[in-house]
């Protein structure tokens, strides 16, 4: 195949106050005409600074080419002038950013913003035909009514809709090359879905290159035909996408394939242990040896080559040395060391420590109009259980959870905790023992911690209100104790929230919650902004807390991948009501409800052979606006089954033996 881009020996450093900073550190890869490279790797790998090298993005005043190059169609274009990086940029190669609505201009029309890139590239067009151009490619793109949207502004548009406006603009002038730069993250799995089968429709229409930075190893199974794994700013293994699925050869990729849920084998989810290293002061040698447990003595001191596996496959691991020791040796020893998976619990004789009944909140919006997030939901939580709750964004999942712990005040229905209702009016005391014996784990935990607070102040916050310590010696050593318990250092409680990775935040967000000795943990989206290695970590975190302190959760996430692992039971909401609920494998095995089987089919899987061959059941449009939603079942409206009596609300009820659904098709 004919190449368009090839990147040689490219490195990248930044100047900080802390130091230089390097963050790019001798990349080499190609891009074919026409095909797909996915770049992989934990936050901080160097997969974005790569991507916006080759955008020509980085900040001048701080970035440095220290060498390498960056050939497009021929051309250096690391040597070429401004004026002719803007002529390609946009026109020739395009990106895709990981956040549309900071992408989007919010005082400008979509219209004007789409038709903008065109004009800037295309002199001899006019202004209205560039607007009538916008109006194709929002149709291409899949925006419904484009004639009349090319009015409207971003904050009009839903998430999935923002993103489609993003690709439009970076397609508008039909780029050769499509750097897409996580382009799901922030996404529902139908919405990803939806864009990902669109990226790969205008790929076979136009015949567009594309670069996919990603973390997330579904989508790579579902788009890629070549895989370039990062770790601390180099390229460590890259191969098709089987070669590097299949066989992979670098300790880095396996950890990494290796984090992310498999229901059907009967072990622990593996997480990487450790963190990347500081790139200010780079490892002589390996730079992922501290963190491989199969490390050699050679890799502490030199550097690893690109050693070839085959003419498209090759890894930078001293493994694959003629004189070290036999892979498959090191593989089954790895695997030997990987923990069997806890039993299933059994729940059978528990009793419920949460009733949930006909729980409401309605938000009022302006004149009489309401928002009815959460619109009668029902469900007991038993005690050591995980209750996992599922669903689009907007479909009241955070909203069930924060009235539940009376964040909010329900507008009807009753939450009971250990048979007593919590919600009206509770004695002071009554209602304190409520707050300590159910807890929540925010989504963002630095948004959750005090920047102005120590570790040790923010871990004590409850400690403090309910005067739980003795004296202050007491209330050092329960804060030290929690940090050992979600694994970190006991000095850590000096330092400030910046000071850490998300994962680490994460870890105490959790110890705070456990501050209290609590009965349930509410966790509200607790790994959605984590790399899988470190989703794995917190997951197996919270598992292993539950196991040792008979825990109760209610999992909020979208991921349904990762809460079918942690889940005994899944409900699956839907613009405010619980559409299914049942036990986790009965759920993922037989899914009654036509929104669940959607989510299920959307979600990508980690294995390329069955991954290019699934049919998804693609969902049309975006949720209903909840201040007026439709009359009846509420799915009706994307159902692919519905009926004329779909126009009457169903009845929520038990098809079979703990496993509920509200659907007409059922009955």
């Amino acid at each position: 195949m004919e190449t368009l881009l090839e990147v040689k020996d490219l490195n990248v450093s930044f100047r900080t106050q802390a130091g230089v900073v390097k963050a790019v550190r001798g990349v080499n890869f190609k891009v074919n005409k026409g095909e797909t490279l996915a770049i992989v790797g934990e936050s901080g790998s160097g997969k974005s600074v790569t991507s916006k090298a080759i955008m020509q993005l980085l900040p001048n005043q701080t970035a440095t080419y220290d060498s390498g190059e960056i050939i497009f169609d021929g051309q250096n274009i690391l040597e070429i002038n401004d004026k002719k990086m803007e002529a390609i940029r946009g026109s020739e190669i395009a990106m895709v950013f990981q956040d549309p609505m900071t992408a989007l201009n919010p005082t400008m029309t979509i219209g004007k913003q789409v038709a903008e890139s065109i004009l800037n590239h295309n002199k001899n067009v006019t202004k209205k035909e560039a607007l009538q151009r916008a109006v194709e490619i929002l149709e291409l793109v899949g925006i419904p009514e484009p004639a009349a949207r090319v009015n409207q502004y971003p904050h009009q548009f839903s998430g999935g809709m923002r993103q489609r406006v993003v690709i439009a603009i970076a397609i508008a002038c039909n780029p050769r090359l499509l750097i897409a730069d996580e382009p799901t993250t922030a996404l529902d799995v139908t919405i990803q879905a939806q864009i990902l089968d669109l990226l790969k429709d205008i790929q076979r229409k136009t015949g567009t290159s594309i670069i996919l930075i990603t973390h997330d190893l579904g989508v790579v199974a579902n788009m890629a035909d070549k895989v370039a794994v990062m770790y601390a700013g180099r390229i460590v293994e890259q191969g098709t996408v089987e070669e590097v699925f299949d066989s992979a050869e670098h300790p880095y990729t396996w950890g990494l394939l290796k984090s992310i849920p498999d229901l059907d084998a009967d072990e622990e989810l593996y997480s990487i242990p450790g963190t990347p290293p500081d790139l200010l002061s780079p490892p002589i040698g390996d730079a992922f040896a501290a963190r491989n447990e199969f490390a050699l003595a050679i890799d502490y001191e030199v550097q690893p080559p690109m050693f070839a596996v085959s003419e498209t496959h090759s890894a930078a691991t001293w493994l694959l040395h003629e004189k070290a020791p036999k892979l498959s040796t090191i593989v089954q020893e790895k695997e030997s060391v990987r923990a069997k998976r806890k039993g299933k619990k059994n729940l059978t004789l528990a009793q419920p420590i949460i009733q949930v009944r006909d729980l409401k909140k309605h938000f009022r919006m302006s004149g009489d109009s309401y928002l009815k997030a959460v619109d009668g939901v029902t469900f007991d939580i038993k005690k050591g259980e995980t209750l996992g709750l599922v669903g689009e964004s907007g479909c009241g999942k955070s909203t069930t959870g924060r009235t539940i712990l009376r964040l909010y005040e329900p507008t009807g229905g009753e939450v009971y905790f250990n048979g007593k209702p919590i919600h009206g009016d509770l004695k002071k005391s009554d209602e304190n023992t409520i707050r300590q014996k159910m807890q929540m784990i925010f989504q963002d935990p630095y948004a959750s911690l005090d920047p102005r607070k120590k570790v040790l102040d923010s871990v004590a916050e409850g400690i403090d209100i309910h005067k739980l310590a003795a004296s202050a010696k007491d209330r050092k050593d329960t804060v030290q104790n929690l940090l050992e318990i979600v694994g970190l250092n006991k000095s850590f409680m000096n330092r400030y929230p910046h000071e850490f990775s998300g994962g680490q935040r994460q870890r105490i967000g959790i110890a705070r919650a456990l501050a209290l000795n609590p009965e349930v943990i509410i966790a509200d989206e607790p790994i959605s902004a984590l790399d899988v290695s470190i989703q794995a970590q917190v997951v197996n975190l919270l598992k292993d807390l539950q196991h040792k302190q008979d825990l109760t959760y209610l999992f909020i996430a979208h991921d349904i991948s990762m809460v079918k692992y942690i889940s005994d039971r899944i409900g699956v909401m839907y613009l405010g009501s619980l559409v299914e609920l049942a036990p986790t494998d009965e759920l993922s095995k037989e899914p009654l409800h036509p929104y669940t089987q959607a989510l299920l089919s959307a979600v990508p899987t980690p294995n390329p052979k069955i991954e290019r061959g699934r049919e998804r059941i693609i969902l049309s449009g975006d949720l209903p606006n909840p201040i007026n939603p439709p009359v009846g079942c509420r799915f009706r409206t994307r159902c692919p089954y519905a009926m004329e009596k779909c126009g009457e609300t169903p009845i929520w009820k038990e098809a079979q033996p703990n496993h509920w659904v509200a659907c007409h098709l059922i009955e």
